[in-house]
């Protein structure tokens, strides 16, 4: 590519059947050799987004260029050049693994001799050549994400889309799909991903942008957001009594009073306090709240985390699964005259 660009973003919107919006306006690039993450919880517009830059879904408007290629105009070279690892794994359950990318290979236009070969070391990188013979059917859930991703390998993509790579897994196969995907990009393969969970963006994803509602709210490293909410972060559940509204209310008012606390956000009986010094807020707050009759459950302090960051551009938290699906299937529902989800 001529300006280093894998992936080229300019005020791409999308709007479903039925007016749902689910990307708007957003602008976002993707250099050769990055790998870069979309952060943000189901129905935000992640996988929607990544599947018209996967040329899978016409976008409304705006300008898109992957792999140097125009997504309108040239949708087939885009093909040929990236690979695509989606949510839902769709794997041919009676074949065994290495046919399956064997055949995966052929279907890309390489030779018999080199797709057997790269269905080897494919294997080989996930750690699954000694199932290799096995059907695909009889693989663990971890097995069959680790080989539905290679197989988006198969034909050596300079750029690979990760839609929820290491979603639905336990966290042993899920470390072991991340240091898969860190050996790829330490290989040069360009990469794009999104996510919901905030450890796979900030371990991952030297660069992230987090969406919300089809908009981009913050963009950066993972450690300039965090550094950018500044301080700690204080963690407060107020005990479950009568009038807990108004008692929230109270402990949110009173929490602003002090000097040393930089924002309050309250989630029903929860609230979240970012402070200067945390060591030094939690006696006094504590203190304050006594004096006060506000009744706290527990408490907790921690340093920033992505999810705080979220929390600080839109008012909420990250929840993870909290849509029940991607924004496409979900958006589709009511103009098809279906309940939501």
């Amino acid at each position: 590519m001529p300006n280093g660009q894998v992936v080229e973003v300019e005020e791409l919107v999308k709007v479903y059947p039925g007016g749902t919006k689910a990307v708007a306006g957003i602008d976002f690039a993707v250099a050769q050799g990055e790998l870069v993450g979309f952060l943000g919880p189901n129905g935000a517009g992640k996988s929607t987004t990544m599947k018209i830059l996967a040329t899978l879904l016409k976008k409304t408007s705006g300008r898109v260029r992957v792999a140097g290629h125009d997504v309108d105009r040239d949708p087939t070279a885009i093909r040929r050049s990236i690979g695509f690892a989606m949510q839902e794994v769709g794997l041919d359950e009676v074949t065994p693994g290495r046919e399956f990318l064997v055949n995966q290979g052929l279907l890309y236009g390489l030779p018999m001799k080199e797709a057997k070969k790269r269905a080897d070391e494919l294997l080989e990188l996930v750690g699954l050549t000694s199932v290799g013979n096995r059907k695909v059917g009889t693989y663990s859930g971890g097995m069959r994400r680790r080989i539905d991703l290679v197989a988006a390998l198969i034909h050596r993509p300079p750029l690979v889309f990760l839609d929820e790579p290491t979603s639905g897994l336990d966290p042993q196969s899920r470390l072991a799909i991340w240091e898969h995907l860190e050996k790829l990009n330490k290989d040069g393969v360009s990469m794009f991903l999104t996510t919901q969970i905030m450890e796979e963006a900030d371990r991952l994803c030297p660069r992230i942008a987090i969406i919300d509602k089809g908009k981009i709210v913050a963009e950066g490293s993972p450690r300039g957001l965090k550094q950018e909410v500044g301080g700690d972060v204080i963690t407060v559940n107020l005990a479950a009594t009568d009038g807990r509204g108004a008692q929230v209310e109270q402990a949110v008012a009173l929490a602003k009073e002090r000097q040393y606390v930089l924002g309050v956000n309250a989630s029903g009986n929860r609230l979240t306090i970012t402070v200067k010094d945390g060591g030094a807020a939690v006696p006094d707050l504590l203190r304050l709240f006594n004096e006060h009759q506000v009744s706290v459950s527990d408490l907790a302090v921690s340093s920033p985390t992505l999810d705080d960051v979220f929390l600080k551009h839109t008012g909420r938290k990250i929840r993870a699964g909290e849509a029940g699906g991607d924004e496409a299937n979900t958006s589709f529902r009511p103009f098809l005259g279906l309940a939501k989800k």
